[in-house]
C-alpha cells in the first residue's frame, strides 16, 4: 500500500468521522428542539417560564398586618431577595453550585466531573436546573430512559430561566420553592418553622442547617434526627469555610454549638384564632369556586378584622382560666361522674351514645359489618394514642370507650370581642384546642341556653314598648295561665323575696320575680312583641319561642349573636351586622374584593340603649358582676351580665364598655355533664374570670391604648332622663353571696 493510497483511505475517515460528527450535532440539536416543543411531553413555553405556576399558600392576615395563619396544600410563601439572609445564598452556594454566578444554567464542568465519578461526587445539577425541577416537573424515576428525558428537559428549562431572570432572582425562586420539611415549602415556611423567625433574620449556623435539610429532610430533620442533622449542619459550614464565606475560626466555632430550635409546628391546627380561620374557610370555599380560585395553593392574601393582640390576650386568658377551673371541676366530681339527668340521675348510656359519633365507631361498624358485639370489643380494647392535657400532649395506652369519657368532662369555651360601633369580630376562641377539639362555639350555629344573660334583651324590649323602668314591681312569684291549663309560676334559684325592685335593681341582682312581674305587665302579646324585637338586634328570631319564660333566657342562642345584640347598648341604640373580612388580594397585590357591614338597624332611641348600659354598669358596681371591682380590681366605665343554665350546665358573661363588647361562655360539649354546685358551675365563676384577665391585659397593653372610658351621654333626654330612677340604695340581704 503505498502513501497516496493511505492518504486518500485517511482522509475518507475523517470526512466520514466529521460526518457522523455533524449528524450527531445536528441530531441532538433537532433532538434537544424537540423536547423543547414537547416532541416527549408538554414543555412550558416562555410566558410559563415568566409566570410559574407553583403552589402559594392563602395567608390570613389581622387588621394590624400580623399573618395569622395560612390554607394550603404545600404551606409555602413568596419573599424577596432582600428579605432573606445573605448567609443562605452563601450556604446554599458552597454547598449545592459553587459556580452558580458564572455558568448559564448547565455546568459542564460538574456534569463531567459527575460522570467521571459515576455520581460519587456529586451529581452536577445546578441550582437552576433544581428550580426547573422544582417548577415545572413531578420526577419520574421509574426507568433510566425516563430519567434521561427528565434531565434533558431540566437542561432545556434551566437554558430558558437563565435568559428569562437574573441570578438573584433563580436563587431567591429557587429557596421559594424548595421544600424542607413535611409540611414547609420555601424559605420563609421554614424559617418559621423551624426558627420561628423570618428569613432575613437567620444566622450563620441557621442558615447551614436549613441549607442541610435540603439533602434530605427526614434524615437531616433537627426536629427528629438531631445527630444526623448536626452533622449536615457542620458540612455546609465546612463548605463555607472552604470557599471563603466564612473564616476558619468561624467554622472552628460554630461547628460546635448545639442546634437550638424554636419549632413551630406547621399544621392548620397552629397560630393564631384557629377556630376563627376554619370558619371563615368555610365562607371562602364557596367564593373562591365562583371566582376559579384554590384557596389552598393561589396565594391570596385575606385581611380581616381580627386584632392579633387582642385573639392573643383572649387565647391567653382562657387557657389561664380554664386550667385552674379544670381542676376544680375534676375535684368537684370527685370519683363520681358528672354526666347527670336533670334529676342528678347518672346517665350510664352516655358514654357509648357519645362513642358512637367518633370516627373510630363509624369506621369499625363498616369494618365489622355491624356486628356490635365486635365493635364494643374494640372500643374496649387498650390501643396507643396520644392525649390532650392542659400540660401538653401525653403518649399513653387507653381504650377508645375510655378516650371517649376522657374528652367528655373537658371544660370548652366561646368568645367573641365586637367592635360596638363598627362591627368589626377583634378577637375569636371557639374552643380550648383545635387540633383535639374541632367544634366552633362561637358561630351561629353553635347554640347554647342564654340563661340571664337574656335579661338585658329582655328589658330592653320592655323599654322599647313602653316599660318605665323605675317603676318597682312586688318580688313575690307571680302565675303565668299557659296552654293545656298549665301554668308557670318562677321563683328564684335561692329561694328569695319580698319587698319590691325596679328594672335596675332587678338587672343587678339578677332577679327572676321582679323579670316575671315585668313580663306580666306586657300582656299576652309580650313574649311575641319580645321576639320581634331582638330579631333587629340580629338574633335568629327562628330559635326563639314565644312563650313566656323567653324573660329568663330559657332559650337557645349563639355566643356571635349574644355579643352582637349587646352591641346596641354600646352603640347608641344601633345593631350593626358583625363583619370579620375587609379585603382580598390575589397573589400579586390586586384587590379582589372589598368588603363592609351589610345592616345597619336603629333599634332602640339612644337613651334608652344608654339606660340599658347605665343598667348594666350597675350589675358590676353592685350586682352578680361585682368580682370585676372586687377581685378583679378593674376601674372604669365597664357594664356586664352573668348568667347560669339549669343544672349548671352553661355559664355566662357578657362585657360591655365604650368601645368593646364580649360574650363568653363555658361548659362542657355535652349539656349533659356539668358542675355539681350552682358556687363552681356559675357565670360569674366560670366564665366571668375570662373576660376579667382579657380585658386587663387589653388595658395593659400600650400598643393597643385601650381606655375603659363613659358612654358619651345622650344629647335628647327624658325629664328626668330614664336611668336617674330613685338613688339606688342596695339591699345587702337581696345580693348574692359574690365570694369576695
Amino acid at each position: 500500500m503505498n502513501l497516496q493510497s493511505t492518504s486518500r483511505k485517511l482522509k475518507k475517515i475523517l470526512i466520514i468521522l466529521w460526518i457522523a460528527f455533524a449528524g450527531a450535532l445536528i441530531f441532538g440539536v433537532l433532538f434537544m428542539y424537540g423536547i423543547s416543543k414537547g416532541m416527549l411531553g408538554k414543555m412550558p413555553d416562555i410566558v410559563e417560564l415568566e409566570n410559574p405556576k407553583s403552589e402559594i399558600a392563602s395567608e390570613i392576615y389581622g387588621e394590624d398586618g400580623v399573618l395569622l395563619g395560612k390554607y394550603f396544600y404545600k404551606n409555602r410563601s413568596n419573599v424577596s431577595y432582600s428579605q432573606i439572609s445573605p448567609f443562605m445564598f452563601q450556604a446554599l452556594i458552597a454547598t449545592e453550585d459553587i459556580r452558580f454566578s458564572k455558568h448559564a444554567g448547565i455546568d459542564f464542568r460538574s456534569l463531567a466531573r459527575a460522570i467521571a465519578g459515576a455520581g460519587g461526587s456529586g451529581g452536577g445539577s445546578t441550582i437552576t436546573q433544581q428550580l426547573a425541577k422544582n417548577l415545572f416537573h413531578d420526577p419520574d424515576y421509574s426507568s433510566k430512559l425516563k430519567r434521561i428525558i427528565q434531565k434533558l428537559k431540566e437542561w432545556i428549562i434551566a437554558v430558558e430561566l437563565e435568559r428569562a431572570y437574573t441570578k438573584d432572582e433563580i436563587i431567591t425562586m429557587y429557596l421559594n420553592t424548595v421544600q424542607f420539611s413535611g409540611h414547609s415549602y420555601g424559605i420563609k415556611s421554614a424559617s418559621k418553622e423551624f426558627f420561628n423567625k423570618e428569613p432575613i433574620d437567620l444566622t450563620v449556623e441557621e442558615s447551614a442547617v436549613l441549607v442541610g435539610l435540603l439533602k434530605a429532610i427526614t434524615k437531616f430533620s433537627p426536629k427528629s434526627n438531631l445527630d444526623n442533622s448536626i452533622k449536615r449542619r457542620n458540612v455546609v459550614l465546612f463548605q463555607m469555610a472552604k470557599y471563603k464565606f466564612i473564616a476558619q475560626n468561624e467554622y472552628d466555632s460554630l461547628k460546635a454549638l448545639p442546634i437550638t430550635l424554636n419549632y413551630i409546628e406547621n399544621s392548620h391546627n397552629e397560630g393564631l384564632a384557629p377556630y376563627f380561620r376554619e370558619y371563615l374557610k368555610k365562607i371562602l370555599i364557596p367564593w373562591c369556586k365562583e371566582k376559579g380560585i384554590d384557596i389552598y395553593k393561589d396565594g391570596l392574601k385575606i385581611y380581616t378584622t381580627i386584632d392579633s393582640r387582642m385573639q392573643e390576650h383572649a387565647e391567653r386568658a382562657v387557657k389561664f382560666h380554664l386550667t385552674t377551673l379544670q381542676e376544680d371541676f375534676y375535684k368537684n366530681w370527685g370519683k363520681r361522674v358528672p354526666w347527670r339527668a336533670e334529676n342528678w340521675a347518672e346517665l350510664k348510656s352516655f358514654p357509648k351514645t357519645e362513642a358512637k359519633k367518633t370516627d373510630r365507631y363509624r369506621s369499625l361498624k363498616e369494618e365489622l359489618n355491624g356486628d356490635t358485639t365486635l365493635i364494643w370489643k374494640e372500643m374496649n380494647k387498650p390501643v396507643g394514642m396520644t392525649l390532650f392535657t392542659w400540660k401538653g400532649e401525653i403518649d399513653t395506652v387507653m381504650s377508645p370507650l375510655d378516650s371517649v369519657k376522657y374528652y367528655a368532662q373537658f371544660l370548652q369555651t366561646g368568645f367573641v370581642a365586637i367592635d360596638p360601633h363598627s362591627g368589626q369580630i377583634k378577637a375569636w376562641v371557639g374552643g380550648i384546642n383545635h387540633k383535639y377539639f374541632q367544634y366552633d362555639h362561637v358561630n351561629k350555629s353553635a347554640t347554647r341556653q342564654v340563661g340571664s344573660t337574656f335579661k338585658p334583651l329582655f328589658y330592653a324590649s320592655a323599654l322599647y314598648l313602653g316599660a318605665n323602668p323605675c317603676e318597682y314591681f312586688p318580688r313575690e312569684q307571680t302565675t303565668f295561665f299557659i296552654d293545656n291549663g298549665q301554668t308557670w309560676s318562677p321563683k328564684n334559684s335561692d329561694g328569695s323575696s319580698g319587698g319590691y325592685m325596679n328594672m335596675p335593681e332587678g338587672l343587678a341582682n339578677s332577679d327572676n320575680l321582679y323579670t316575671a312581674q315585668l313580663m306580666k305587665s306586657l300582656g299576652e302579646s309580650g313574649p311575641q312583641n319580645v321576639v320581634d324585637f331582638v330579631r333587629k338586634m340580629g338574633i335568629d328570631s327562628s330559635k326563639l319561642e314565644a312563650v313566656y319564660s323567653i324573660c329568663l333566657g330559657v332559650c337557645d342562642i349563639s355566643v356571635m349573636e349574644m355579643a352582637s345584640a349587646f352591641s346596641v347598648f354600646a352603640n347608641k341604640g344601633n345593631w350593626i351586622e358583625p363583619t370579620f373580612l375587609t379585603r382580598i388580594e390575589d397573589k400579586n397585590g390586586n384587590v379582589l374584593a372589598e368588603f363592609a357591614p351589610k345592616k345597619i338597624n336603629q333599634v332602640l332611641t339612644e337613651e334608652k340603649a344608654y339606660t340599658i348600659f347605665k343598667f348594666l354598669e350597675g350589675v358590676v358596681n353592685f350586682g352578680t358582676g361585682a368580682r370585676l371591682r372586687g377581685r378583679y380590681k378593674i376601674e372604669g366605665t365597664i357594664g356586664g351580665k352573668t348568667g347560669t343554665t339549669q343544672s349548671n350546665s352553661d355559664g355566662w358573661f357578657m362585657g360591655v364598655t365604650r368601645d368593646l363588647v364580649t360574650a363568653t361562655w363555658v361548659g362542657c360539649d355535652s349539656r349533659a355533664v356539668r358542675f355539681r354546685s350552682t358556687s363552681l358551675g356559675q357565670g360569674a365563676n366560670s366564665a366571668l374570670p375570662i373576660f376579667a384577665n382579657f380585658i386587663k391585659a387589653v388595658i395593659a397593653d400600650k400598643d393597643l391604648d385601650y381606655k375603659l372610658e363613659p358612654l358619651d351621654i345622650p344629647q335628647v333626654v327624658s325629664t328626668p332622663p330614664l336611668w336617674e330612677c330613685a338613688p339606688y340604695q342596695p339591699n345587702e340581704n337581696l345580693l348574692p353571696q359574690l365570694g369576695f
